[in-house]
C-alpha cells in the first residue's frame, strides 16, 4: 500500500499551466471563514429550516477597484457555445486570481445569454427589457437597471431602424453581427448580407462607421476580428441592397435606455433581489412562477454598503443535503447578509462558484454544466498558491519532505522574496524585476556561498519550527501587492506502520499493531477513523518520550462492539512546541467468523 499519508486540511485547486494543489473545503467546519486572496474570504454554512437544510456559500470582496475587479467572462469568448466557470477560470488565469459565479441565463439551444454583456465599455451582447440588467461601474459601484437597446443602421439615404444586435433578425428585419458572435452568421435562407470592414469596437452611444467591403445572399458569412455584418431579411434586405452598395459608409448608432454612461462591465440576470437596503418581494420581471418560487439551487451578486461584494450560490434539489430556496428567501437571504443591492443570476443546474478552477459548490446536476457567462472577482496583485504541504517532516520517512514555494505575478512587477526562519533569521531574500509568470522558491534553502576552494558540506537540515514566505510585488502601473504563507517543518513523529493492512475480525475482535518513531516527547493521538474522518475508536491518548513507540487496537469501536467491515484509516497526531504533525496510514477490516486469537 506504500508509505502512509499526513493527515492535513487540503483543498483541491487547480492552477494554470496543469500546477494542482490539493486544499480541502469540504473538510473544514461549517460556518468557517476561509481566505482566499487578500482582503477575500469564503463561508461555508448550513441554514436549517422546516423544509430541510440549505448549504449557503458565501464570497465576500472589496469593492473592484485597483487591483481588484469584477468582470463578466464569456464562454470560449463566443457568444455561441457553452464553458464551465472553472474552465474560463483556468483560461483566463494569466489575467489573475479569480473567483466566480455562473451568471446570465442563456439558450440550451446555441449558448447565448438571455441578457446584456458589456465588457471593457463595449456591447458583447443585447439587454432583455424585460428583466433587470446588473451594470459595475469604473468606481465598482453595482447599478441594477432594467435596460433596453435601440439601434438605428444608415447608408445612402436615411437613418433606419436596426432591428437586433448579435442575434438572428425576423422575417422582414436587420441585425447588426460582431465577432463576437463566433466564427460566422447564421445561415438565413433569403437573406442578404454586407460586410463592413473596417469596423470600429461597438461602443454604445456613438456613432460606428464602417465601410461596405464585400456582399452575400443566403449564406453564412465570416464574422474577422475588426469586421461587422449586417444580415436583413424580406423588406428589409431590399433596402439594404440599395442603400449600402459597395464602398458605401455605413453608420451605426447602438442606444441604451436609460443612459448607462460610466458602466465599463455589464452582465443579464434578474430579477432584483435587494433594493435600498430591503427585499424585493416581486420585481414584476419577465419570469415564470415556475422559476422563482420552488425552492432549488441560486445564485445572486449583491454590494455592502461600503462596496464590499457578495457572490452568492445556494445548493439545492439535494433531499438532506440541500433543498434549496425560493427566489424571495434569496432576497431576504442577500438582506440579511448586508445587501444594499444585489441581483439574482441564472439558477438550477447552472448555480456554479468556483476559485481558481475548483468548485466551492455542489452543483445539483451531479457535476458542473456548461454555461454562457460568469461573473469574475478578479485580483491582479501577487498571489502565492495554498501549500501543498503545510507541515514539512524531512525525517526520511518518504513522506512530506520536502515543500514546494511558489507564487504568481500576471504583470511586470518588481518583487522581493523573503523567507524567514522561526527564529526570525533571514534564510532567503531575492530582489528583482520578474516578468508574468509563475516562480518557485527552494526549499530547504540553499547554503549561504562559500569561499573558493572551500570543502563542500552537506545541505543542512532545515530548523524546526514556523517558516514564512513573504513576496511583495510593485507592477508597472505602480500596484503595490502582498502575499504570506506559513508552514511548519516538524520531525517529531515518522515511520507509521500499521499491521496487517487487511484485518481479518472475529466477532470478539483481533488485535491490530500500530508503529511509529518520535524524535521527541509529544503528546500523542491515535485514532482510528473512516476516510471521511468519523471517529471509530480513540485508541490511546497520552504523552510519549522519544523512541520507538507501539500500541494495539482490539477492532473494537467506541460503542464496544467490532467494527464493521470496510475502508478506514489510522490517524497518529503529536503535540508539543514544535505544532502538531499527523501521519496517516490505510486500513482495510474484513469481519469473518470464529473465534478471537
Amino acid at each position: 500500500m506504500g508509505y502512509p499519508r499526513r493527515a492535513v486540511l487540503r483543498l483541491a485547486l487547480v492552477l494554470g499551466g496543469g500546477l494542482a494543489l490539493a486544499l480541502a473545503f469540504a473538510s473544514a467546519a461549517l460556518g468557517q471563514t476561509t481566505q482566499l486572496l487578500p482582503n477575500v474570504t469564503y463561508r461555508d454554512d448550513v441554514q436549517f429550516t422546516p423544509h430541510g437544510p440549505v448549504a449557503i456559500r458565501v464570497v465576500t470582496g472589496p469593492r473592484p477597484t485597483g487591483l481588484y475587479r469584477l468582470e463578466p467572462a464569456l464562454s470560449n469568448e463566443t457568444l455561441t457555445g457553452r464553458e464551465t466557470v472553472t474552465s474560463m477560470e483556468r483560461r483566463l488565469d494569466t489575467q489573475g486570481t479569480a473567483v466566480g459565479i455562473n451568471a446570465d441565463y442563456f439558450s440550451f439551444k446555441d449558448g447565448h445569454p438571455s441578457g446584456i454583456l458589456v465588457r471593457d465599455g463595449a456591447l458583447v451582447s443585447p439587454p432583455n427589457a424585460g428583466r433587470s440588467s446588473l451594470g459595475i461601474s469604473a468606481d465598482g459601484t453595482l447599478d441594477v437597471q432594467r435596460v433596453k437597446l435601440r439601434g438605428s443602421w444608415q447608408g445612402l439615404v436615411a437613418r433606419r431602424t436596426l432591428n437586433g444586435f448579435n442575434a438572428p433578425p425576423g422575417a422582414n428585419g436587420i441585425s447588426l453581427f460582431t465577432s463576437d458572435w463566433g466564427a460566422s452568421t447564421p445561415r438565413l435562407p433569403g437573406s442578404f448580407a454586407v460586410v463592413l470592414s473596417p469596423f470600429p469596437t461597438a461602443i454604445p452611444d456613438t456613432d460606428l462607421v464602417g465601410a461596405v467591403a464585400d456582399s452575400e445572399e443566403g449564406a453564412p458569412v465570416d464574422l474577422a476580428r475588426g469586421t461587422a455584418v449586417l444580415v436583413a431579411r424580406g423588406s428589409a434586405a431590399k433596402a439594404l441592397a440599395a442603400e449600402a452598395p459597395l464602398g458605401a459608409n455605413v453608420t451605426i448608432r447602438l442606444t441604451l435606455e436609460p443612459d448607462w454612461t460610466g458602466i465599463a462591465d455589464a452582465v443579464g440576470g434578474g430579477p432584483v433581489l435587494v433594493s435600498n437596503g430591503r427585499p424585493v418581494f416581486s420585481a414584476n420581471e419577465g419570469f415564470t412562477t415556475s422559476q422563482l418560487v420552488p425552492r432549488a439551487p441560486r445564485s445572486a451578486v449583491g454590494q455592502l454598503p461600503d462596496g464590499r461584494l457578495l457572490l452568492v450560490a445556494i445548493d439545492g434539489r439535494q433531499q438532506g443535503y440541500s433543498v434549496g430556496m425560493t427566489n424571495f428567501e434569496l432576497a431576504q437571504t442577500m438582506m440579511r447578509l448586508g445587501a444594499v443591492r444585489a441581483m439574482a443570476l441564472d439558477t438550477g443546474g447552472s448555480t456554479t462558484l468556483a476559485f481558481e478552477g475548483t468548485l466551492l459548490n455542489r452543483p445539483s446536476d451531479g457535476r458542473e454544466r456548461p454555461i454562457a457567462t460568469a461573473l469574475m472577482l478578479v485580483y491582479s496583485g501577487v498571489y502565492a498558491p495554498p501549500l501543498k504541504v503545510p507541515v514539512v517532516s524531512p525525517n526520511g520517512d518518504g513522506i512530506d519532505d520536502s515543500q514546494q514555494l511558489s507564487f504568481k505575478i500576471v504583470r511586470p512587477s518588481t518583487t522581493t522574496v523573503t523567507l524567514e526562519a522561526p527564529d526570525g533569521s533571514t534564510a532567503l531574500q531575492e530582489t528583482g524585476l520578474r516578468g508574468p509568470g509563475i516562480y518557485h522558491v527552494a526549499f530547504p534553502p540553499p547554503p549561504t556561498p562559500q569561499p573558493a576552494g572551500s570543502k563542500r558540506t552537506a545541505r543542512p537540515a532545515p530548523a524546526e519550527g514556523r517558516w514564512k514566505l513573504s513576496v511583495s510585488a510593485t507592477d508597472d502601473q505602480s500596484q503595490v501587492s502582498t502575499a504570506t504563507r506559513r508552514f511548519w517543518v516538524n520531525s517529531t513523529i515518522g515511520f507509521l506502520r500499521v499491521a496487517p493492512r487487511t484485518l481479518l475480525l472475529p466477532p470478539r475482535g483481533r488485535d491490530l499493531g500500530i508503529r511509529w518513531t518520535q524524535t521527541r516527547a509529544a503528546r500523542v493521538r491515535v485514532q482510528v477513523e473512516t476516510p471521511q474522518g468519523i471517529l471509530l475508536r480513540t485508541v490511546a491518548q497520552t504523552t510519549y518520550p522519544a523512541g520507538t513507540v507501539s500500541v494495539v487496537w482490539n477492532g473494537i469501536r467506541k460503542d464496544g462492539r467490532p467494527a464493521y467491515g470496510g475502508l478506514y484509516k489510522v490517524v497518529v497526531t503529536a503535540q508539543n512546541g514544535m505544532g502538531s504533525v499527523s501521519l496517516e496510514q490505510p486500513l482495510r477490516i474484513r469481519r469473518v467468523a470464529g473465534p478471537k486469537k
